[in-house]
């Protein structure tokens, strides 16, 4: 299998000062899927402009025609799932069934606070996502569900008439440690990493090759466990927080370079951020044009 490029696209610019055209853009360079953040805001960009995520989706949806869209990631952090399935259906139907989404544990940041309670820890946040994979997999998958669980209930919530894709949407999940790769295996179309977060200020382009290898062969090791056939998953790194950072999109000999490296790895696809000038994703936008027309066909 080639390996597929993708992109994601931070919703901070209004939708018609540059956001919309980002998205055509993203869609005329040949991407495989444009994903965006799901946050309520994130890092550096606390201070200044941030869109929803679904909203902003559903607008690339009525814009685009063959670009798969999805969020990188979604948490539990502010969402739930009785809510969320029901935004994901609308989404996917808007779109045509082009909907993935991605979702993770969330973390510490400022979607910990903004509903004004304290920061779950790495336990809590593992317990949360345990139940809300499997019981978003149900509301999406079936008519009508009734759950009561430790942090999410639901009671004759209704999903008719689901998704466009069947039986739904495809997940991608993200995870590194060993509960989040287990519901990878049992509820993912793909498992998602961004690599070792230990290593991302001192360590190696080798030593985060060493990292993703042994993720990678941990997810393996927990799908022959329960009979997961390791090939109908694929395998997805979303770039920018290795060591590396940006030097795979200095030219297009770089970028082909690191794919093919992770290639190696079975990954199946690799997703760039779409550069942002003066913040940690700037990339010389002629040079991040000619990666995204030329390195896949470098790359089968």
């Amino acid at each position: 299998m080639s390996l597929r490029l993708s992109t994601v696209i931070l919703p901070y610019r209004r939708w018609h000062e540059g956001g919309r055209a980002a998205w055509t853009r993203a869609e005329q360079l040949g991407f495989h899927t444009a994903y965006t953040y799901d946050h309520l805001s994130w890092r550096t960009f606390r201070d200044g402009p941030w869109f929803g995520a679904v909203p902003t989706l559903a607008a690339a949806a009525a814009t685009t025609d063959r670009l798969r869209l999805g969020t990188l990631v979604t948490s539990p952090n502010f969402r739930h799932p009785v809510t969320l399935a029901k935004e994901l259906i609308s989404l996917d139907d808007i779109s045509g069934g082009r909907v993935t989404l991605g979702i993770g544990a969330g973390g510490t940041g400022f979607d910990a606070t903004a509903l004004g309670q304290d920061p779950w820890t790495p336990r809590e946040r593992a317990d949360r996502f345990a139940e809300f994979v499997p019981l978003l997999d149900r509301l999406l998958s079936e008519d009508s569900v009734s759950y009561e669980g430790d942090f999410y209930s639901a009671h004759e919530a209704r999903n008719i008439p689901g998704c466009v894709q069947r039986p739904r949407l495809p997940f991608a999940v993200a995870a590194t440690g060993p509960r989040g790769l287990r519901l990878a295996a049992r509820h993912g179309q793909a498992w998602v990493t961004t690599g070792d977060p230990k290593l991302f200020e001192n360590g190696t382009p080798e030593q985060s090759l060493q990292a993703i290898r042994g993720q990678a062969e941990r997810l393996a090791d927990i799908c022959a466990e329960i009979g997961r056939d390791m090939t109908g998953l694929d395998k997805v790194l979303l770039t920018g927080f290795t060591p590396d950072r940006s030097a795979p999109l200095q030219s297009l000999d770089a970028f082909v370079d690191f794919a093919g490296r992770h290639a190696e790895l079975g990954f199946t696809e690799l997703v760039v951020h779409w550069p942002i000038p003066d913040s940690t994703f700037a990339a010389d936008e002629k040079v991040f044009e000619q990666i995204a027309m030329e390195a896949p066909a470098q790359l089968r």
